[in-house]
Formats: C-alpha cells, sequence, structure tokens
C-alpha cells in the first residue's frame, strides 16, 4: 500500500468515527448545558466572585512614589518570633463568597486578653487587597496586641455600603471568637490606610447604628469599636478640601463605590463620611497623614467636633510623604510607633 493510500485510509477512518459520534458528543454538551440552566448556583459558585482590579499594588505604588522619592523602599521588616498567626479564615460567607481574614497574636497567654486591631486595606474601594498591611499587622501583635487583616467587598463586586457591612462582620467575629483567640472584647480598634482609613473612621462613628451593620454573621455580637486609627483617609466627601467624585476624565473611584455620580445620589455621598456622625459617642482617633491634603478632607472640621464632645484625638503628619506612605521605608516605623502610642494610650494597656 502506498503512503498516499494509507493517508487516505487513515482520513476517512477519523471522519466515519466523527459522524458515528458526533450526535453523542452534542447531545452530551446539550445535559451539560440543561445542568447548568438547573443549577446555576452550583455552576457559578466555581468561578471567582468577582474580577480583580489589581491597579493598586505595594508594588505599583512603591513605582509610582520612587519617581519623586528615590530613596524609599517597600517595608518587609522581619516576622516577630513573639507571635503566632492563622490566615485564610472565613469570617463570613454570603452566597458563595467567603469572605477571609488573617490573625496575629501573641504567643505569651494573658488571662484578661489582649486589644484587638482590624486592620482595613485602601485601594480605591476597588482595589488592593488584605496582605498589603500585614507587615504592619504583625509588628503591631509583637507589641501586645491581636491583629486582623480582613477582606472586604469592592465595588468590581458590590457597591457601598456593602464594605462597611462586611468589616462590622469582621468586628463581630472577633468578639464571637474572643475565647479561641485571647481577646478583650472591651478594646477593639480599627485601623485603616486611603480608602480603609475612609472606612474606619465610618464604622468607628457609626457604633449601634442600625443601618451599616448588615444581615449578615453573628448578629447577636457587638460591631462597636473603641478607638479609630485613620491613615490619610477621607473624612466627608462633599466638601470643599475633598477631591473625590471628579468624574470630568472619567468615572472617579467614589463615583463607582457609591454606583452614582455625587450630584445624582448627594445622599449616600453624605452618609458615607465620617464628619456627619460624629456625636458624645464617637471613640478617640488619631489621623496620620501624608502630604496629599484631599486625602484628609474635612479633618480640621471632624477635629473641631471633637473637641466640642471633648474626645481625644491625636494627628501626626509626614510633610514630604507620598500618599501610600505607610507601605514604605523611612515611614513605616513611625506610622507604627504612632499607632502603638496612641492606642496604648487610649487602652491603657502600659
Amino acid at each position: 500500500m502506498s503512503q498516499e493510500q494509507a493517508t487516505y485510509r487513515r482520513e476517512a477512518y477519523l471522519s466515519s468515527m466523527i459522524t458515528r459520534k458526533l450526535p453523542a458528543l452534542l447531545f452530551a454538551l446539550m445535559l451539560l448545558g440543561l445542568a447548568y440552566l438547573a443549577f446555576p448556583s452550583a455552576a457559578l459558585a466555581q468561578q471567582a466572585s468577582a474580577p480583580r482590579d489589581t491597579s493598586f499594588t505595594t508594588y505599583s505604588a512603591f513605582v509610582k512614589a520612587k519617581k519623586t522619592h528615590p530613596d524609599i523602599t517597600i517595608a518587609r521588616p522581619v516576622v516577630p518570633t513573639t507571635i503566632q498567626s492563622r490566615t485564610n479564615l472565613t469570617y463570613c460567607s454570603i452566597g458563595s463568597r467567603s469572605l477571609q481574614l488573617d490573625i496575629f497574636y501573641p504567643k505569651a497567654k494573658r488571662k484578661k486578653g489582649y486589644p484587638a486591631v482590624l486592620f482595613i486595606y485602601g485601594g480605591g474601594w476597588r482595589s488592593g487587597d488584605r496582605s498589603q498591611h500585614v507587615p504592619m499587622a504583625q509588628q503591631l501583635a509583637a507589641k501586645g496586641y491581636v491583629t486582623v487583616t480582613a477582606d472586604y467587598r469592592l465595588s468590581t463586586e458590590a457597591l457601598y455600603p456593602a464594605a462597611v457591612h462586611d468589616l462590622k462582620a469582621a468586628i463581630r467575629w472577633l468578639r464571637a471568637n474572643a475565647k479561641q483567640y485571647p481577646i478583650d472584647t472591651t478594646k477593639i480598634a480599627v485601623w485603616g490606610f486611603s480608602a480603609g482609613g475612609q472606612l474606619a473612621s465610618l464604622i468607628g462613628t457609626t457604633n449601634g447604628d442600625a443601618q451599616f451593620e448588615g444581615d449578615a454573621c453573628y448578629k447577636s455580637h457587638s460591631s462597636s469599636v473603641q478607638a479609630i486609627v485613620d491613615v490619610d483617609g477621607t473624612l466627608a466627601f462633599i466638601h470643599p478640601e475633598s477631591g473625590e467624585g471628579n468624574d470630568s476624565k472619567g468615572t472617579s473611584a467614589a463615583t463607582y463605590w457609591f454606583g452614582a455620580s455625587k450630584t445624582e445620589k448627594p445622599e449616600l455621598w453624605h452618609q458615607a463620611g465620617a464628619l456627619n456622625h460624629v456625636t458624645d459617642k464617637t471613640p478617640p482617633i488619631v489621623f496620620i497623614n501624608s502630604s496629599v491634603d484631599r486625602m484628609h478632607a474635612g479633618r480640621e472640621d471632624m477635629i473641631k467636633k471633637l473637641d466640642t464632645y471633648h474626645i481625644y484625638h491625636e494627628t501626626h503628619a509626614f510633610p514630604e510623604a507620598p500618599h501610600p506612605f505607610p507601605l514604605f521605608n523611612p515611614w513605616f516605623e513611625p506610622t507604627l510607633a504612632y499607632t502603638a502610642s496612641f492606642l496604648d494610650k487610649v487602652f491603657k494597656t502600659k
């Protein structure tokens, strides 16, 4: 048999096989399609909950900041040997979405437990991830705190106020698990950077406000906090000092988060500003800021309100620092020091 004849026979055989098997293949594909339609939640559960926006990372922020601050380095301190950790713990499930956290705490036993601090990352309510403040959380844990870095739903997945609901659930998780982890439930603080700073200040100024609680996870526990650390997070969205919501060159991060511009739904934008929630019940707060004034819009007005109610506050600033300063040396250590000093004072741990 010639090579040409052999090739012809192989092709004829394959053609006949495809012809015979094609109906069965089509039938199988049809069944798969029907299964998907019949059980959409199961199919969707296998997919990512939402596309990740990776525009803000520690490295991308570093590359940008290094152009004007060539001597900076990414803060990567040695992990303290006096702490232990547990990672990727689910603190709340919403549908098929599992919200997770990492927890760090001292190895040394303490009968009354340690104060706890929830760390909230930034990224325009759209990007970023909880790993960005793990170094800070680890170092603070070594100073006698239980620290947590937590996920929350970003604007690519859920609009305001979902992030607030998630993070208040994380605080309730801390109280619900206070026996397993050595937590003093009367001393819980929230720490946030940038968008996380805005969320931290809003969470702290809305203690006990039902409209911010959400419906999921550990509802029998309180989400109240006793101290706020706001690191370059805005206090007011509609304010002369604010740069949020400028959609002239495209949809802004805040507009994405609220799902409407500040002219379309100004009430939402006002509601999300901590400045508009200060009362005599507001806990002590420290503002730690960069050289970018718009990142702490409303701070001075908030200080006036705090003073009216005789609420303790501190302000610390790095006049030459870029916005993402807590991620980098030389600002990492002094940011940690300001945080620890404030919390030690408020919680009287020293």
